[in-house]
């Protein structure tokens, strides 16, 4: 059986996906029907699974047709050059208003970078294992952090105001990937933050952006946030840590995600990239695989468990190939469009993250859980805003698992979690757990 207990441990800040630079390009093309219904899927009220935070790629990323930045003029420190680009103005804004005007609730954008201009690099080049010209304070960090607040101001001018950034895409990466990276250490990313992005996101007008440090896989926690943090001066400017899932399997969640929240309570934790048939041999896209979604239902349940307060799969749709994706990295995705018939396919991966993010809105609050005895099941449960109860239940063994939930103040009820299945319960909870 399984025992909602009262203690309150965390808010989630809410269920989010990657402004996929595909869905971009289909809403300028003649699948209109697609590119609306799938937008309608992942954010309407009644028909859509109600996604409320959008990560926004700063330029291009490698689901991009292409490599840019906002100022590809070579030693353009003052960033006299700097302007959108055609994927901004024509795809990204106005895709971005559309999701706005179709949302159920307050969306939250956050922005992150994959690269520099390849002018800033030590390596000229928009790949390969490069960090920024100089050290943090010099010239080069100095206009990078200006970057971010160009583009912030560029967007906001365009009635787009963002949440918050991260530092930088997956900044270990440099070395391993064929697509756009900027290498960071995290003395690094400290000294960046402290010295140029900070004071510069600081000083600009319109809304504050809280930072994000990391943005990359968990399993650098804790080391990378004592680095980021051993300057008491760092607290001023990071809100929160970023974290993707790739590597999440070679260290455990207590070591990594529950030690960072002990050590640094006031530092949200959010899980910002998700995707499965990304690893050499994985086919890219799977349709119709099954355990593809109850891998993320793994990961958002573990993850919820260990004081994460958010969750974010990576691209919104991809076509059939898994793209497109200029430096070919193919993988899968919750919604995948077929151009060529002008129809899409909702994946097991969406209707498993549905369970999440259709029936538990920002603001909830995780409570824990107790249980009679070990059980395979990976449950986690909330209490709403609105006097509701939640709890999600994952079942990934080839058994069906009866048990009992059980709430003194309201009574039991004796279920079964068919075997390979996922299910959510609701019931009114008003002072049930006070």
């Amino acid at each position: 059986s399984f025992h909602p207990q009262p203690g309150v441990l965390l808010c989630p800040v809410g269920w989010c996906s990657c402004l996929s630079p595909f869905l971009q390009n289909i809403s300028n093309k003649t699948h209109v029907a697609s590119e609306s219904l799938s937008c309608d899927s992942t954010l309407d009220l009644y028909s859509g699974i109600e996604y409320n935070i959008i990560r926004v790629p700063i330029a291009s990323c490698d689901f991009s047709t292409r490599a840019y930045t906002y100022d590809d003029v070579p030693g353009d420190l003052q960033l006299k050059h700097f302007s959108l680009a055609m994927e901004d103005l024509k795809y990204k804004i106005p895709v971005l208003h559309e999701i706005a005007s179709m949302a159920s609730r307050p969306l939250s954008l956050f922005a992150s970078p994959w690269t520099a201009p390849p002018w800033m690099k030590t390596n000229d080049n928009f790949t390969g294992n490069a960090t920024i010209k100089g050290r943090p304070g010099g010239a080069y960090y100095k206009s990078w952090a200006n970057y971010f607040v160009k583009f912030l101001d560029e967007y906001e001018n365009r009635n787009l105001s963002f949440w918050a950034v991260t530092v930088q895409n997956e900044p270990t990466n440099a070395p391993f990937v064929s697509f756009q990276s900027t290498g960071f250490t995290p003395d690094l990313e400290r000294d960046f933050i402290l010295t140029d992005l900070g004071p510069a996101l600081q000083a600009r007008r319109g809304r504050r952006v809280k930072i994000m440090a990391i943005d990359d896989q968990r399993l650098l926690l804790p080391l990378w946030p004592k680095v980021i943090l051993s300057n008491p001066k760092a607290e001023r400017y990071v809100d929160g840590f970023a974290l993707h899932w790739y590597l999440d399997d070679f260290v455990p969640a207590y070591l990594t995600l529950n030690t960072t929240h002990y050590l640094y309570p006031n530092i949200f934790l959010l899980a910002t990239e998700a995707c499965v048939g990304s690893f050499p041999g994985e086919r890219a896209v799977h349709l119709g695989n099954w355990e593809r979604g109850e891998r993320y239902s793994h990961s958002i349940i573990q993850d919820f468990s260990s004081w994460v307060t958010g969750w974010t799969d990576w691209n919104l749709a991809l076509d059939m190939k898994g793209g497109p994706n200029w430096a070919h990295n193919f993988v899968d995705s919750p919604i995948i469009v077929d151009s060529s018939k002008d129809t899409f396919y909702k994946q097991p991966m969406f209707y498993h993250l549905a369970h999440f993010s259709k029936f538990i809105p920002e603001g909830s609050q995780r409570v824990d859980l107790s249980s009679s005895s070990d059980s395979v099941l990976q449950v986690v449960a909330f209490m709403r805003g609105d006097d509701l109860a939640v709890i999600v239940i994952l079942n990934r063994s080839s058994d069906p698992i009866s048990f009992t939930l059980y709430d003194p103040k309201v009574g039991h009820a004796r279920l079964t979690a068919a075997s390979h299945s996922i299910q959510t319960l609701l019931w009114e909870h008003k002072n049930a757990w006070e």
